[in-house]
């Protein structure tokens, strides 16, 4: 997946939420989308993760420390 940051990934699958949910969601692009908001999910699902245990780290390094 190309990088783009965590808040473009949400917008986009903000847009891709909209789109699924209006009349002009055309069903032969109904799975490319869902496959996109998938790959989206799971790249903010990661940088989520990864924020967190860093921040998990940070925090125990100032009560070591």
């Amino acid at each position: 997946m190309e990088e783009i940051t965590y808040n473009q990934a949400i917008s986009e699958l903000e847009t891709i939420l909209q789109t699924m949910q209006s009349d002009r969601c055309d069903i032969d692009k109904l799975s490319a989308l869902t496959r996109r908001a998938a790959d989206l999910i799971k790249l903010c699902r990661t940088r989520l993760t990864a924020t967190d245990q860093e921040l998990q780290e940070i925090l125990a390094s100032l009560q070591n420390g």
